[in-house]
């Protein structure tokens, strides 16, 4: 079992959900290595969900015209899209959850 997980995220663009496969670093921008802020990580998730979303809806925009848009790329982009954006919303429920878990806590 294990041999299959690893021959499947060792498959170039397979596997990469974490924050790296979003373009985003733990020193994202900063150059003395200091950490980015939490706001600016999704901050620059959601914008990079919003730009696929753009993609998907020329995307779609452009095969219903009949301007030159296959239906596999069409179908690529909106499954993209899709992936993401079910991505950034199981991170914000995380993040609500984890924020009504400390506010549950007694001190």
């Amino acid at each position: 079992m294990l041999t299959a997980i690893n021959a499947v995220t060792a498959a170039p663009g397979v596997g990469n959900f974490g924050a790296g496969a979003m373009g985003l670093s733990p020193a994202d921008g900063k150059q003395d290595g200091s950490a980015a802020p939490f706001a600016d990580l999704i901050t620059g998730a959601v914008g990079e969900v919003n730009q696929l979303e753009a993609q998907a809806n020329a995307a779609v925009s452009g095969l219903m015209t009949g301007s030159g848009v296959d239906v596999h790329q069409a179908v690529i982009a909106t499954e993209k899209a899709s992936m993401a954006f079910e991505l950034a919303l199981a991170v914000r429920n995380k993040a609500v959850q984890a924020y009504q878990s400390v506010m549950g806590m007694q001190f």
